[in-house]
């Protein structure tokens, strides 16, 4: 397929619409909307929140899980040149209601239940903290509170002149994503490099109109509504809607719908591998797909099925992938490593202390310049320290370039914790150990494990006195926290017992030390 001519997501759909308008594009249970379907579905959305009064650059949130209303309002909201806020379902109210706000959300899309929770209760524990931006309620379900507007009602003739205004350097969508800090940060991220990263990692993939994808990662993640989604429309594909990930069920639909796509992250693979139904499933349909992990990890997707598997590289700043490794490479390259630089981007190992760019084969900060985000939102101090002065994006990943060129990943400089394919501050889970009354101090790591990659420890100073245990602790995590951030192991120690340098500075590298090697599991 020739690469699209379009600049921007909802011209993308029209052009897609126009090459192939019969072509399947969403399917979600029942519903099969083909490319020229999902068109006039987005614009009739479109119409009805032009009518509410959205209007270009203003923000609107989506909250739900992965449904074929998810994509319509996506692209309404882009193409009326509005700006589309991701909210993560996992997220607790307050999380949440801090996103709100951080975004100045003036229009929110919710579904009123997810996986047995109550959204709408939800929403007015959001309102009790306050969500002192949002005018508007749009509800997708059979419960719409008075004053909101059912999602039913968004419909209508979209006026052209008002439909795919935005410009290739116009804000799409706010991703939010874990920082060094306790809060998380706004990433924005424009209509050009949706199409133009996604494009290119399609190739890295050898996608084709022919390709289904099987699509269980969440639509909120820049996996989902960035990575995944661009490639596969750019390229004609079709998209197989999993509401939220079970391991059965995902099983179910690759095999019934023959999905070819794989996106998924270890702990997902390892999922369906251990799941009893594997093995009276076919998933001979698997051809190829992006993940990320170590060589065992990437082998045990390849026996699932999925033979040209990409081992990728990226981050939600630099649009879901930086680097992919291309699909028909030998297996083992693609094992050990996540491919060169796609086309547009440049990368480049600094040195830790100096800053300079470091040789082949030797390790470092790994840095970008081409498709990265312009900034993070409302916080120009951390747009200014991720930047170097030649203008190049400091990951705080670790990684060499081998002879090849070929990215290897090292781990990460900053302290996150990468846990299930999921970036966590330590410090946002900190603070919330903090506020519990027995905490004097508490400090958070990640710790090998076989499952997650990094689970969740907490090194924990009680002050004198006072008494809690792990199970205490973890209550009082989940809160305010969402559950995948909520400590699976806690060390009680005394303040003298922390290891620290000759300065007394607190050395975080030497925190697992604190834990049991077998780490008994402590719920």
């Amino acid at each position: 397929m020739l690469k699209p001519t379009a600049r921007t997501a909802p011209a993308l759909l029209d052009e897609m619409a126009a090459r192939q308008p019969n072509h399947d594009c969403v399917i979600d249970g029942a519903r099969r909307w083909t490319y020229a379907e999902l068109q006039a579905q987005a614009r009739s959305v479109a119409a009805g929140l032009w009518d509410l009064g959205i209007r270009p650059g203003d923000r609107v949130a989506i909250l739900m899980g992965n449904r074929a209303e998810w994509l319509s309002s996506y692209f309404a909201i882009l193409g009326l040149g509005a700006e589309a806020v991701a909210l993560n379902t996992w997220l607790t109210p307050s999380e949440q209601a801090y996103q709100l706000n951080h975004a100045e959300v003036t229009t929110l899309i919710l579904a009123d239940r997810f996986r047995g929770r109550d959204v709408l209760a939800e929403l007015e524990e959001m309102r009790a903290i306050g969500l002192p931006a949002l005018e508007r309620l749009i509800v997708l379900g059979d419960r719409v509170p008075d004053g909101a507007t059912p999602f039913e009602d968004l419909a209508g003739e979209i006026d052209p002149g008002l439909w795919s205004t935005a410009q290739a350097d116009d804000v799409a969508c706010i991703l939010y994503t874990s920082g060094s800090t306790a809060r998380p940060k706004g990433v924005p991220l424009l209509h050009g490099g949706l199409i133009d990263n996604m494009w290119e990692i399609g190739e890295r993939m050898h996608l084709s109109a022919d390709d289904r994808l099987w699509f269980g990662v969440s639509l909120f993640w820049s996996f989902g509504c960035v990575n995944a989604l661009f490639a596969m429309m750019s390229h004609g594909g079709a998209m197989v809607l999993q509401h939220h990930f079970d391991a059965g069920e995902a099983l179910r639909l690759i095999e019934e719908e023959a999905c070819t796509v794989f996106y998924g992250t270890p702990n997902i693979a390892l999922s369906l591998a251990e799941h009893p139904d594997r093995g009276g499933r076919d998933l001979s349909s698997l051809r190829t797909g992006a993940a990320i992990g170590t060589p065992e990890q990437i082998q045990m997707i390849v026996d699932l099925g999925v033979d040209e598997i990409c081992n990728v590289y990226g981050l939600t700043e630099g649009y879901g992938n930086s680097a992919v490794a291309d699909a028909h490479s030998p297996l083992e390259r693609r094992r050990i490593a996540s491919g060169a630089p796609l086309p547009g981007m440049e990368l480049r190992i600094l040195d830790l202390e100096t800053g300079d760019p470091m040789p082949q084969g030797e390790v470092g900060e790994i840095a970008l310049k081409g498709r990265v985000t312009p900034g993070y939102l409302n916080d120009a101090d951390a747009t200014a320290d991720s930047r170097t002065g030649d203008g190049f994006f400091l990951t705080g990943d670790l990684g060499l370039l081998d002879d090849d060129g070929w990215v290897q990943f090292q781990g990460r400089r900053k302290e996150l914790i990468k846990s299930g394919g999921i970036n966590i501050a330590p410090a946002e889970i900190e603070a919330a150990l903090r506020s519990h009354e027995a905490v004097d101090s508490v400090f958070v790591t990640g710790l090998a494990d076989d499952r997650l990659d990094e689970a969740i420890g907490a090194v924990v100073v009680l002050h004198p006195g006072a008494e809690t245990d792990a199970a205490q602790l973890r209550a009082h995590c989940r809160l305010s926290l969402a559950a995948y951030k909520v400590p699976q192991y806690f060390a009680f120690v005394a303040a003298n017992e922390l290891p620290v340098t000759s300065t007394e500075k607190l050395q975080r590298n030497r925190l697992h030390e604190l834990f049991q090697r077998d780490r008994p599991r402590q719920d």
